[in-house]
């Protein structure tokens, strides 16, 4: 069975609103399931890849801060 991830929640995603994607991030965090963490990493993707480089800066910033 190939699954791809990837598109998979890239058109579960489609078209959706601020309240749908805020509630499909805290309830993905609020479960702790390792299975939601593929569909993070592709939310993460979409963000950084639709930054400026000064966004990315300040992603990577919050990450590193996160981190310690």
């Amino acid at each position: 069975m190939d699954i791809n991830i990837r598109r998979a929640v890239l058109q579960n995603m489609n078209k959706s609103t601020f309240d749908d994607v805020k509630a499909t991030v805290d309830d993905a965090i609020s479960s702790g399931e390792e299975k939601m963490l593929p569909g993070l990493g592709v939310l993460f993707e979409v963000l950084y890849n639709s930054s400026n480089q000064q966004g990315k800066q300040e992603i990577l910033n919050k990450l590193v801060q996160g981190l310690q």
